[in-house]
């Protein structure tokens, strides 16, 4: 009789735990997923919108009053959309440095009054930073060129450069590059003076063969993903597990080992999603590189919550998935919308989209 009664009660329960859902409007049929949209390519994929200079583009950045800026690693060049995916007048030339093409990837907007920029007797803060694979620095400013940036760091080609982020220490602003080849953070100053601290963004668990790949500022913190080097330790190497990623505090502390392994796969793109991102709202996104899909983790602990989803319950897969980035409220750039940049076909060519909660 004791299991009849265990039975009938997890009946009731059951029954009981169904009228509740179908109450709410739950059920995996009812959750609410998340609707793609390509915005604009470089001709060979459809999208709304054509722009030829958008090929193999990485980092995004948004102007708090204004578009998308978007580095293209594949023409040298910084490109703006809005969130439509129009593209702008504007197009910024990154100039190459001393051992050839910049090929950026990581950008940074500086809403400070450091970082200042001089090229021919004029001077300015710059309004966007950008670090690439050609091992160098560059800064927009308005003031000082409007059509290009300036270097403001060469490296001669020893570093190769995949990821940049901007952070506070003890009241100073500092710039946080990812030199993959040579597996370490390069810290530079607010005069773009590199102040690499010893013993700073060391993971002393980390498997061999990784290197640092992404970073990103989230809140007051510093999350830095790593990928499996190649031979040459210039690119990443995809693969089921092949990723880590770990969390500093600005000075280069330690902090977390905050997922390893599993989903990732040579991620790149972090961003933190607003409350109102639908089902995984307050959870860090992950992009991989490797297989194009964005997994949301808990923002504390890291324990996964799951996937985004197309409506029909598939995962979303963008080849050559880097960049992603919240919009700011203005110009068709929902704050709880992710826009994303791509390198598809196997980075030979560029697309720029969106990610919106489904209805």
């Amino acid at each position: 009789m004791k299991r009849v009664h265990l039975v009938l009660g997890a009946a009731l329960a059951a029954v009981v735990l169904a009228s509740v859902v179908v109450a709410c409007g739950g059920g995996s049929s009812h959750i609410r997923q998340y609707q793609v949209s390509a915005l604009v390519s470089d001709g060979a994929l459809p999208a709304a919108h054509v722009d030829a200079n958008l090929k193999n583009p990485w980092g995004v950045a948004f102007n708090p009053k204004g578009f998308a800026w978007v580095a293209d690693n594949g023409t040298q060049h910084a490109t703006l959309y809005d969130g439509n995916g129009v593209p702008q007048s504007l197009v910024v030339t990154i100039p190459p440095g001393s051992s050839g093409d910049p090929d950026p990837t990581g950008i940074v907007f500086n809403g400070t009054t450091d970082f200042v920029v001089t090229q021919g007797g004029k001077s300015g803060p710059a309004a966007f930073i950008f670090v690439g694979e050609g091992g160098t620095m560059t800064a927009w400013s308005p003031a000082v060129n409007a059509t290009s940036a300036v270097t403001v760091f060469d490296s001669g080609g020893a570093a190769v450069y995949k990821g940049l982020a901007m952070a506070s220490d003890n009241g100073a602003n500092f710039l946080y590059a990812t030199d993959f080849h040579n597996n370490r953070i390069d810290v530079f100053d607010r005069t773009f003076a590199k102040v690499t601290a010893a013993n700073a963004f060391q993971d002393p668990s980390l498997p061999a063969g990784f290197a640092p790949f992404g970073i990103q500022a989230i809140g007051s913190k510093l999350f830095v993903s790593y990928a499996k080097q190649d031979a040459a330790a210039h690119d990443d190497v995809a693969g089921a597990g092949f990723g880590v990623i770990d969390v500093f505090s600005p000075s280069g502390q330690f902090l977390q080992r905050f997922a390893a392994g599993g989903p990732l796969n040579a991620p790149w793109g972090m961003a933190l999603a607003p409350a109102d991102f639908g089902r995984f709202g307050n959870a860090v996104l992950i992009g991989n590189f490797g297989d194009g899909m964005i997994h949301a983790f808990d923002a504390t602990s890291g324990i996964m919550l799951g996937t985004l989803e197309n409506g029909d319950g598939s995962a979303i897969v963008e080849a050559g998935l880097w960049g992603m980035a919240f919009g700011n409220g203005l110009d068709s750039q929902p704050a709880n919308t992710l826009f994303f940049a791509a390198g598809p076909n196997g980075e030979a060519d560029g697309l720029y989209g969106r990610v919106d909660v489904g209805p």
